[in-house]
């Protein structure tokens, strides 16, 4: 009787494991791609891919596209999403991202350059999963204002 009840035991806590882990998914996880049309910002982007995945260091962040001008952009960060800055790379205006998870749709971030705040965005998840908007606003490193709704299809 001991020995079953013990049983019954690891399995409920096994389920509650998962369960718990299932709830905590992040839903930005994945390959998001920039629509042009439904995005409005002062900083013109060509094209952009941003790829986040589950790593055992945190979430990874990779993106890569074209600026304005047409040079290629790359870049990237991997972060527990817990408000703690971490290096970012290939980020004209930031050096650091500090992402901080709101809930499984969304996330807020500060980006810093020298150790002084440039942007603050918040990320959100659509309701159906299709959808993810970005929506910064800042200063970039001369001191000029920047603004921007991006909108990306999950891929």
């Amino acid at each position: 009787m001991r020995k079953q009840a013990f049983a019954w035991s690891i399995v409920v806590s096994v389920s509650l494991a998962f369960a718990g882990a299932a709830h905590a998914a992040d839903n930005w996880i994945g390959t998001w791609k920039l629509n042009a049309a439904k995005t409005k910002t002062t900083n013109a982007i060509r094209a952009q891919t941003l790829t986040f995945e589950a790593t055992a260091d945190g979430v990874k962040l990779s993106s890569e596209g074209t600026d304005a001008e047409g040079k290629p952009m790359k870049g990237g960060y991997t972060s527990k999403f817990d408000g703690k800055d971490v290096v970012w790379t290939g980020n004209p205006m930031a050096d650091t991202a500090a992402p901080k998870r709101v809930d499984a749709n969304n996330y807020d971030n500060v980006w810093k350059k020298g150790g002084k705040v440039t942007v603050t965005a918040k990320v959100s998840v659509s309701a159906d999963g299709k959808t993810l908007t970005v929506t910064q606003t800042g200063v970039d490193p001369q001191g000029k204002a920047v603004s921007a709704v991006a909108v990306y299809d999950k891929q």
